[in-house]
């Protein structure tokens, strides 16, 4: 699937579902059969913890993960990351796609693991605190601060007021932005949400404020201060520019998670805003996830689901007349729910796939799951490719997933032939998977029409693989040699983007495999001079829109505030 512009793909990937059992007084239509279930996957690997001194890297490069299943909590396991001194020294620690010196920003996203086997090995070519008191009421719309003004340091707001492209060599790409924070964020942290590519505008959310900020040179635009911390994006940008976040009702530890706020990214002015509704049975608000979809947002989350126009904020649809209720939505060019359905035994549960209509709420079609399996992650809308999983009580390590494919129309079409390789796509919203985050932000995972590409967790190397949707089978295997390590962004012109980690001696890079396969060819090659910085945002998040290529770091520990301000949260590269 080619990524629209300025949107993030419409994909997720592996991560916790935190699900638990349904069951109603009704028994479940029979589900259509599918295949063997193939061998688990795994679990989801912790981010890595932090190196030592500078001078002094922890271990061998690459150095292995922490333990399988221990989900960090939010902001924790921060490391360090310098200001910018004009070269790298050795990158340290840390393991996965970005190899390298864990900094201060991670990525407490969730990883998971799935098995494939065997393959042919190809060589890369191409060129060479606050907390205080006090309510912001729901009714009160933030205003834009109008501001034009860029970062402190350098007119492109790199940090230290240092040219990050004044060592940059002959065939290197050019760094377009190397952002600093410059938020004074509470002691236990925050998330940042996006980014957001709109127009010649990357938009990102930290804490209480919004900023966009120029994608050629990285001159701030726009600002827009929130009174209340952000707590929720939808992933996706409408085609006219528009993002909801949600915001808390706020600024106490009791504050809820409660209110949107749909903020028009093209001017950076705030557009409407309302509650959340609460459902009768909860005291509390917790775990909404939002997806956007045409001229809708949805929201869902404990067993509940709405869907808002993004004009106006009207409600379009809330609990649906069908049989199976909505838990879950994936956004971008279609809505794709995950909805759980009554049964008569409290012990086992029914899952479906639907397809839903954003004007309405209406399924278009279902796909029912065999008992007591149920969506994990959806890593396309078009076309439908989803992540399964059997919810079972045991371990996790023994989990049983599947991906399977479906037609326009809800029909099985294939299920993907799972060897031995272990796959690690990473995708959620937050910092905390949710069980109705069955999409976010994705890395390490792409597809089109005919094809998925999924990337091997990272080892010595690591190989990209294509999986015909048609049969399930591999296509093709590829690597980018010894030491590199890869991973699917998304796919442009019948060919896949992948992101190439830096190392020891090499920045990292852009590069597209063939539809047919065959070794990555460098699109982009970042300058070796800020290869550090680069390998020091752990799991990022991933964009490749108009020839250029972002890195946006999804949380800041709580420092005090000299480091905050030394934090790199985002970094662009272009021609």
């Amino acid at each position: 699937m080619t990524q629209p512009p300025g949107q993030q793909q419409p994909q997720g990937g592996f991560g916790v579902s935190q699900g638990s059992q349904h069951g109603f007084p009704q028994p479940p239509p029979q589900p259509p059969q599918i295949p063997p279930a193939q061998p688990g996957y795994g679990y989801p690997q912790q981010a890595p913890g932090q190196p030592g001194p500078y001078n002094q890297p922890p271990g061998p490069y690459n150095q292995p993960p922490g333990p399988y299943g221990q989900q960090p909590g939010p902001y924790s396991g921060y490391s360090t990351q310098p200001q910018y001194a004009g070269g790298p020294t050795p990158p340290g620690g840390g393991s996965g796609f970005f190899k390298g010196r864990p900094g201060v920003i991670i990525g407490a996203a969730v990883a998971g693991l799935l098995v494939l086997g065997g393959g042919t090995w190809f060589a890369l070519s191409g060129d060479g605190k606050d907390g205080k008191a006090g309510v912001s009421k729901s009714s009160d719309h933030p205003k834009p601060s109008g501001s034009a003004s860029v970062d402190e340091g350098t007119a492109d707001g790199t940090p230290g007021g240092q040219d990050p492209n004044a060592r940059r060599r002959p065939g290197e790409a050019k760094v377009l932005i190397m952002l600093t924070n410059d938020i004074d964020v509470p002691g236990n942290g925050t998330e940042i949400f996006g980014p957001w590519i709109v127009g010649d505008t990357v938009v990102k959310v930290t804490y209480r404020e919004v900023t966009a900020q120029s994608v050629t040179d990285g001159k701030k635009k726009w600002s827009l201060k929130l009174g209340t911390p952000a707590c929720l994006a939808a992933p996706q940008a409408s085609a006219e520019g528009k993002i909801v976040i949600g915001v808390k009702n706020g600024t106490t530890k009791k504050s809820d998670c409660s209110d949107l706020l749909m903020i028009d990214a093209k001017t950076g002015k705030a557009g409407w805003k309302k509650p959340i509704p609460k459902p009768k049975q909860l005291t509390g608000f917790s775990d909404f996830i939002l997806a956007i979809s045409g001229n809708t947002v949805t929201i869902a989350g404990d067993d509940s689901s709405y869907g808002f126009s993004l004009s106006d904020g009207k409600q379009l649809f809330g609990k649906p007349s069908s049989r199976c209720l909505p838990y879950g939505f994936a956004g971008g060019t279609r809505l794709i729910a995950a909805a759980s359905c009554p049964t008569s035994d409290a012990e086992n549960f029914k899952q479906e796939i639907q397809e839903v209509d954003p004007a309405t709420g209406k399924a278009k079609w279902t796909y029912a799951l065999p008992s007591d399996w149920e969506v994990e992650k959806v890593y396309s809308v078009s076309p439908v490719v989803v992540s399964i999983r059997l919810q079972i009580n045991e371990s996790l390590d023994n989990v049983k997933r599947r991906v399977i494919s479906l037609t326009d129309s809800g029909k099985l079409r294939s299920q993907l032939q799972v060897g031995k390789d272990k796959f690690e796509p990473r995708c959620t919203s937050s910092t905390i998977a949710f069980r109705g985050d069955i999409q976010g932000w994705c890395t390490g995972v792409a597809a089109d029409a005919s094809t998925l590409y999924l990337a091997t967790e990272p080892a010595e190397t690591n190989e990209v693989v294509a999986f015909s949707l048609d049969t399930g089978k591999p296509k093709w295997r590829s690597t980018a040699g010894l030491d590199r390590t890869m991973m699917p962004v998304t796919v442009e012109n019948g060919s896949v983007v992948v992101y190439i980690a830096p190392t020891f001696s090499l920045g990292g890079a852009v590069a597209t495999i063939a539809p047919a396969g065959g070794a990555p060819r460098a699109v982009l090659k970042h300058p070796l001079s800020t290869a550090e910085i680069e390998a020091g945002f752990s799991k990022p998040r991933t964009v490749y829109a108009d020839g250029r290529f972002f890195l946006t770091a999804t949380g800041i520990a709580g420092l005090d505030d000299a480091r905050e301000r030394e934090t790199t949260t985002l970094m662009a590269f272009g021609k």
